[in-house]
């Protein structure tokens, strides 16, 4: 028999699943983690246990459930949270907790500081992004600024996936559609690491290997084989980030099918028949060669439900809390009954890029309870959705089919609410494990075992969340109430960030 391993490390939780060749789940695992939140605007990760310790008890985990032998696993993909920076020293082991990605908002001053140095039009040019706080770059110059003797001793800059991928292997490697988000480092026409927007920032030596996702990268080493439970000289790709294996696990694959990941965050991934250009959306070179991806992400969104649930709602069991909290919000009002929220607790990603930004709950009176809340919390998250895809239309790139994905679909209070909201329907596949599937696949691809068109009958669709017109005025208003506090208080946001912090 062959089977295919794969591991996703994500903000609170890490999954895994063991396929076999038709693309059955033979056993799946997950282990949860914390978010490190030291301060406002700062979201870390411990590598060594988060990242190694969730990939290493997953391993172990779905081998001895499955009973499958170690050495009938043919090829292993991992991905994970993404982009992040965590420098390592000579050993590859963490020299601090690791920066996650545009939640971590540190390098505001840096992010500035480049910009105002290379040009914004250049930086779209030669990088295809705008710096924001999703960009590596900035984050490097940040820990060269703050951190010098840690900066000193770093031997290289990982991100994630690349840390994950040296503890299997030994390799340092990250693939193409990663490296896009180490702007002003990576020039998206040449496909390579560079220097020449400003040298100061590091050493390209500092930095992995590039790869494209699915090349080989190594082989599992007696060591990680001793800690994984998996064989030594089990084959290894250089895998991705998790968004980007979340939507090949449903199918996204030609240009104009659109992921909306309802995660940690919303993250949304379009494939495109060319270079999207538009500051507003992060653009990569997509898993193959020859292939275009345009992104785009709230900062905040499952992450928000995590805080309601432990801030709000202590009481309720925590292997149940979320299910009846969506019942809750069930009991309130499209529209929650004039709530509308800004999920902007971590800054925002796309499409305001704005580190200032604050969360705002407008509209209360007294008749309101936390089941409205709760609503108008999943409600803003949909009103950022709907804000990304008109971003899309804006950007020429009307999307052709919209597929979702993620934890969060099961909340069809949130779910049903996007389309609602966007007008747009949604379609499910059958199995909403997400990234760690996608990874499991592209391993399949990587020996030969699959192509790609294979995942739709691996994962084939089984649903569609049809926009309720009987919806649609409640929403339209709300939405413009969304835009329109933002636009009104964005001044008071980053005055209040200046002065009262």
């Amino acid at each position: 028999m062959t089977y295919f391993l794969g591991i996703d490390v994500g903000t609170f939780e890490s999954k895994g699943v063991l396929v076999d060749g038709e693309g059955a789940i033979v056993a799946s695992a997950a282990r949860a983690h914390k978010l490190i939140v030291p301060s406002p605007g700062l979201a870390e990760h411990r590598a060594r246990e988060d990242w190694w310790g969730d990939f290493t008890h997953i391993s172990r985990k779905l081998l001895a459930e499955s009973r499958v032998p170690a050495a009938e696993v043919k090829a292993v993909g991992a991905s994970a949270i993404g982009p992040c920076m965590l420098p390592v020293d000579t050993a590859g082991e963490p020299l601090m907790n690791a920066v996650l990605y545009g939640v971590d908002t540190r390098a505001a001053r840096e992010v500035d500081e480049l910009t105002g140095a290379i040009g914004e039009e250049v930086l779209l040019d030669r990088c295809g992004n705008a710096l924001t706080s999703q960009s590596v770059g900035p984050k490097i110059l940040w820990l060269r600024h703050n951190r010098p003797e840690i900066f000193r001793r770093a031997h290289k800059i990982l991100t994630s996936t690349s840390f994950l991928v040296h503890r299997l292997t030994g390799a340092y490697v990250i693939d193409h559609y990663t490296a896009a988000n180490f702007s002003p480092l990576y020039l998206v026409e040449e496909r390579h690491w560079s220097d020449a927007l400003r040298p100061e920032i590091i050493g390209l030596e500092r930095l992995p290997e590039l790869a494209w996702t699915t090349d080989i990268v190594g082989e599992i080493t007696a060591k990680a084989a001793e800690e994984t439970g998996l064989a030594p000289g089990t084959k290894v790709i250089a895998g991705t980030v998790d968004a980007a294996a979340e939507a090949l696990s449903v199918g996204v694959l030609e240009s104009g099918d659109m992921m909306i990941m309802y995660g940690s965050t919303v993250f949304v991934i379009t494939v495109t028949a060319g270079r999207v250009r538009d500051k507003r959306l992060w653009y990569a070179p997509w898993l193959f060669p020859g292939r275009h991806a345009s992104m785009a992400g709230l900062a905040t969104s499952g992450t928000l439900t995590h805080w309601f649930r432990e801030n709000l709602a202590r009481e309720l069991d925590p292997r149940a809390a979320m299910a009846a909290l969506a019942a809750e919000a069930k009991s309130s009002p499209p529209g929650a009954k004039g709530l509308v929220l800004l999920p902007y607790f971590s800054g925002e990603r796309t499409p305001i890029h704005d580190p200032h930004a604050k969360g705002v709950l407008f509209g209360l009176d007294l008749t309101h309870g936390r089941a409205d809340i709760y609503r108008a919390l999943l409600e803003g998250i949909a009103y950022g959705t709907r804000h990304i895809i008109e971003t899309y239309l804006e950007a020429g790139q009307d999307p052709k089919a919209i597929l979702a994905v993620g934890g969060g679909t099961k909340n069809r209070v949130w779910a049903q609410a996007t389309s609602d909201i966007s007008g747009r329907t949604q379609l499910l596949r059958q199995r909403t494990v997400g990234a760690s599937y996608g990874d499991a696949f592209l391993a399949a691809l990587a020996i030969g075992e699959a192509r790609p068109d294979d995942i739709r009958a691996w994962n084939p669709k089984v649903a569609e969340l049809v926009p309720d017109p009987a919806n649609a005025q409640v929403y339209r208003h709300g939405y413009m109430v969304y835009r329109e506090i933002y636009r009104r208080t964005q001044d008071l946001m980053r005055r209040m960030g200046a002065d009262g912090e």
